[in-house]
């Protein structure tokens, strides 16, 4: 069984966002071993990263308010696009901390001085090869958030005492990321373990990583389906190389009920006590087979593609309460507040459904997701479609420990493959991305769908008669928000590079409608997945 072991976080991270001093000869910690093996550093890497993703600050108040999954009772001003500067400062420097570990690993299976001992722990090319891997994922979504963002530069203070880091452009950026994690698929000996301890992930097994590295590359693919005439090529790579076969194989980071090694979402619901939060109402109708009456007369084709027919996910992503009630999208504080009253919309603390267990496995990929993929490569295939439907509904249902209803999911798989398009694509890939909100956000923005999405200036809940609108805090130009704002720290810490990427975002501000260069829409409802 895989554990979590003793893990130790590599040093201040010094460069772009944080302020450096000559740190060698102080702040020297005795009780801290200076020599932490390969291993446990990969292991901390992975628990520091999932702690600072799937958690109830990065991910709660930010991309699943974004992607529209969950919805905030209280402080509804981020669900509206007001975010907390604080927040946005600290996520930005933690995720840089978990750059700097997984190339802590690179670096100790590198070099001459450290490589040998480092063997011991896992073969040198499998460790490298996991941690280049880590370090694409992670990275993906962190310029799916901001945009172009330091990387090339931005861990080089020990090999070359840099301090200040340049933005890559994003489209730069990707075309890296691509190459990183081609080079790493084929640098691994499946022959060979990449870890004998500390990888939560995939316990070691090599040829997993593999697998989780070339279903990556098909993700990075796709979201640049509609600017790089290559995307085809480099899934046909991936896939010749290997990818995913099943739900076995998917990229899950499994926490564990032992002491305080338990998973963030648990932790800020059950320890911290906040109870705020709950599944949101768009993604709440999709489940329940429902149309959102206040909106479709405006715009019919918010009609539910499947309406009436309920998906067995509901029954692990909510409060199994028989009303799924979700919290609307985005009100006035006090209005939200009285709208949880009024629909008697169960807390997330009061009942706890299984995503919320200390020992929830988070979703990095899952196998469902790289079905759709490959179903959109493969021309929006019925097949395809189908296939990944059952998988995200047995994954789901896996993560839950239970057997789903044969008849309540043949009634839904049937509905829901009665019209296959880039449509039912998108919605299906919205519903299996259940707490992987960036992913989700990335792909509301990407093909426009969800069209159940509510957009600013759309009903967001009615109070007896009394209508609400989305009305975002922070312009978005008339569509979602398309990215998060530089961090505040950036512009003194990292001044210059901070400047010069700024004056690439459209009106030269640092702004929240910039839109990534993969987002080619050309209004809020235009679909290139059509064209």
């Amino acid at each position: 069984m895989k554990k979590l072991i003793k893990y130790t976080l590599i040093g201040s991270l010094c460069f772009a966002t944080v302020a450096c001093t000559d740190q060698e000869a102080m702040n020297v910690n005795p009780n801290v071993a200076s020599n932490v093996p390969s291993n446990m550093i990969m292991n901390a890497a992975e628990k520091w990263t999932m702690d600072n993703i799937y958690d109830n600050w990065f991910s709660g108040r930010q991309c699943l308010v974004y992607s529209q999954q969950w919805s905030q009772r209280n402080y509804t001003e981020e669900d509206r696009y007001q975010i907390r500067e604080s927040v946005n400062n600290s996520y930005f420097k933690y995720m840089y901390l978990g750059l700097n570990n997984f190339q802590k690993v690179i670096n100790m299976n590198t070099d001459a001085a450290t490589k040998d001992a480092s063997s011991a722990y896992g073969a040198n090319a499998n460790q490298i090869a996991a941690a280049m891997i880590m370090k694409v994922w992670l990275a993906d979504l962190m310029t799916d958030t901001w945009g172009s963002i330091p990387y090339s530069e931005a861990l080089k203070l020990e090999s070359d005492g840099l301090l200040y880091a340049k933005y890559d452009d994003q489209k730069e950026l990707y075309a890296q990321l691509m190459k990183e994690v081609t080079e790493a698929v084929e640098m691994i000996d499946e022959s060979e373990p990449a870890f004998t301890s500390g990888d939560v992930i995939y316990d070691g097994d090599a040829s997993k990583w593999k697998k989780f590295g070339n279903s990556l590359k098909c993700r990075l693919a796709i979201h640049m389906s509609k600017v790089d005439s290559n995307w085809k090529s480099y899934i046909q790579q991936a896939l010749a190389s290997g990818v995913f076969e099943s739900n076995d194989d998917a990229a899950k980071f499994q926490y564990s009920a032992t002491g305080t090694e338990y998973c963030k979402f648990y932790e800020g619901f059950f320890v911290d006590r906040r109870n705020d939060f709950a599944i949101n109402k768009t993604l709440a109708d999709l489940l329940k087979g429902q149309t959102d009456t206040l909106n479709v007369e405006a715009r019919p084709s918010k009609k539910h593609p499947w309406e009436g027919v309920i998906d067995p996910r509901i029954h692990v992503y909510t409060v199994d309460d028989g009303k799924w009630n979700g919290m609307a999208v985005a009100t006035q504080t006090g209005v939200q507040a009285r709208l949880f009253t009024q629909d008697g919309v169960a807390s997330w603390y009061a009942a706890q459904p299984p995503v919320l267990a200390k020992t929830y496995a988070v979703p990095l990929m899952t196998y469902a997701e790289l079905k759709f993929i490959i179903g959109e490569y493969n021309g929006f295939s019925a097949d395809d479609y189908k296939e990944g439907v059952e998988a995200s509904i047995a994954y789901w249902y896996d993560v839950m420990g239970a057997t789903p209803d044969e008849d309540e999911v043949a009634t839904y798989v049937a509905a829901a493959c009665q019209n296959i398009n880039a449509e039912t694509y998108a919605i299906q890939k919205y519903i299996d991305l259940f707490t992987n909100g960036t992913e989700a956000w990335t792909e509301i923005r990407r093909t426009g769908y969800p069209e159940q999405i509510v957009r600013p200036g759309e009903y967001s809940a009615a109070l007896g008669t009394t209508l609400y609108k989305f009305e975002p805090l922070s312009d978005v130009k008339g569509d979602i928000i398309s990215r998060v704002k530089y961090p505040t720290d950036e512009s003194t810490l990292n001044s210059e590079s901070w400047k010069a990427a700024v004056a690439k975002l459209q009106d030269g501000t640092n702004n929240y409608y910039s839109k990534m260069f993969w987002d080619v829409r050309t209004s809020t409802y235009d679909h290139p997945a059509n064209k």
